[in-house]
């Protein structure tokens, strides 16, 4: 409003003007009024009066009706923008922690505030810190108390972000992953904010009488206001973040650039593994099992190599990390069972093929059908290819776990419990499901000499594989002492260096005759 109509003289300038048009509205009226007494006087007997009462009628519906429309407009009004608010509302909050989501942090924090809103300004010109906090083992309460329990934790969870200082706005971006924007912090109260937000998410949470816990990864980094948009700093916390969770659970880092050049790399490495699978570039090698009875060569485990084409040989868990992360885990194994099935072919018919599958695909209820197709294509006998399963794989989903096994052991092919005593619950899952093999994992065999513990481990295993008429594969090794050892306490398979290392398919068919031979010579 302008400075005059706010100033006491120019209230009465404007009552007075409005006094003066209303005197002239009622002089109108009043003339108006005149010239229908004359009209109705005139022309009386040609029944003026009764039109001017009839146009009076009419007018006057029409009053009524224009006021009526005019308040049901403003009803309609107010209920669509009532309509329009709560459609806003759901479209910018997670409906299960009504927490604003990532559509309402794009919308209303990546852009800059409006200017003549002075307190929030000042606000924004101070530090910013964005924090990315996601949940460890989440899936993991999912199946101990269901996905309403899991919603039970979320919203706990949300709720103690919440409750803590300093976080002035907190966003769910979906699933377990939260995005918190802190003001004012100086890096040592960063640093405390980042472990006082996994206390919060690490401590127990009771659902349906469980005392039910999960861990927190933290990534953090400052806003450079006026320099950049915060949606980077925001991408520079997600890396910060996923840094801290490789880690293992419960720790948080601050952004380094050496995390988003570990990224560059990664998804420069994506890019020539997708082309490697499509040029079959990647290719089986085969390491000897040796049954450590007769010394006979038993089977070969296939290994994944790749070397690219500037010749450095890429590890496989690097590559096999990344193909699980993209989805190209199922291509990339089918196209190695094919190669290693082909090579099985020119193998003795005693010597079997062992193949591992990852945890990932333990979730894919295609699997065992996947399978069966590269056989029926490569010829190979079912009763010639073992699986080998970590115990990890089998905790992700315990029920198509179960079904993945028993369609495998129907069609023949035999299943090994790979890295045995690594994983969770060994016990439980020799109890659980049927095995034709454990493999003791290559760490017991290295150590079992110096740590008297890992000596009666070993000892015990071997003996459970014997009671349960289990047979048993020692990994790793490498010395004619461990051989020994492992000779003594009855373990059936050996497979390490001392036997041989993995070979292309090309060397382990020459391994094939040399083997033939020498146990010729020796008989």
């Amino acid at each position: 409003m302008p400075v005059f109509f706010q100033s006491r003289a120019g209230r009465q300038c404007v009552s007075i003007v409005g006094l003066g048009i209303t005197l002239w509205l009622l002089g109108a009226l009043l003339r108006l009024d005149d010239s229908l007494a004359s009209f109705m006087t005139g022309f009386g007997e040609y029944g003026a009066d009764k039109l001017v009462l009839a146009l009076g009628i009419a007018g006057a519906m029409s009053f009524i009706y224009s006021v009526l429309r005019i308040a049901d407009l403003r009803k309609e009004t107010e209920l669509r923008a009532t309509a329009q608010a709560k459609a806003d509302w759901t479209a910018t909050h997670d409906h299960l922690t009504k927490l604003p989501n990532r559509y309402a942090f794009e919308r209303r924090i990546l852009s800059r505030p409006v200017r003549n809103e002075e307190a929030e300004i000042e606000e924004w010109d101070r530090n910013v810190t964005i924090f990315s906090v996601d949940l460890d083992g989440f899936k993991k309460v999912n199946d101990l108390v269901g996905h309403k329990g899991g919603d039970i934790l979320l919203i706990e969870v949300a709720r103690r972000i919440c409750a803590l200082g300093n976080a002035d706005c907190v966003y769910r971006f979906g699933g377990d992953e939260f995005i918190i924007v802190a003001f004012a912090l100086t890096a040592q109260r960063e640093e405390r904010f980042a472990r006082l937000l996994i206390q919060a998410v690490t401590r127990p949470i009771h659902i349906d009488g469980f005392a039910v816990e999960v861990g927190g990864s933290v990534g953090y980094d400052r806003w450079a206001e006026g320099t950049e948009p915060l949606e980077d700093a925001a991408h520079r916390a997600d890396l910060a973040m996923y840094e801290a969770k490789s880690r293992g659970p419960n720790h948080y880092f601050v952004f380094e650039p050496a995390m988003q050049d570990k990224v560059t790399e990664r998804a420069a490495l994506e890019t020539r593994l997708r082309a490697a699978i499509a040029n079959k570039a990647i290719k089986p090698f085969y390491q000897p099992l040796i049954d450590l009875k007769t010394g006979q060569l038993c089977g070969f485990e296939a290994l994944a190599r790749w070397i690219g084409d500037d010749g450095v040989n890429i590890p496989p868990p690097v590559f096999i990390d990344i193909a699980e992360e993209t989805g190209m885990i199922t291509a990339l194994f089918e196209d190695l069972l094919a190669q290693a099935c082909s090579d099985a072919l020119t193998w003795p018919e005693h010597v079997t093929l062992s193949f591992n599958v990852s945890p990932v695909q333990m979730e894919d209820r295609l699997l065992t059908s996947r399978i069966l197709k590269v056989l029926s294509a490569s010829r190979l006998p079912p009763q010639r290819l073992e699986v080998e399963i970590t115990e990890n794989a089998l905790i992700q989903d315990p029920a198509i776990a179960a079904v993945i096994l028993d369609e495998l052991h129907a069609a023949g092919i035999q299943i090994a419990l790979d890295d045995f005593g690594t994983g969770y619950s060994s016990l439980a899952q020799l109890a659980r499901y049927r095995f034709d093999k454990i493999k003791i994992d290559k760490s017991f065999i290295a150590t079992y000499r110096d740590d008297e513990r890992q000596e009666k481990i070993v000892r015990a295993m071997l003996g459970l594989g014997r009671s349960l008429n289990i047979k048993t594969t020692a990994e790793g090794v490498e010395e004619h002492g461990q051989l020994a050892f492992l000779l003594q306490l009855g373990c059936d398979i050996g497979q390490g260096y001392l036997f041989g290392k993995a070979m292309p398919a090309a060397e382990a068919g020459i391994f094939v005759s040399d083997r033939n031979a020498s146990l010729a010579s020796t008989a």
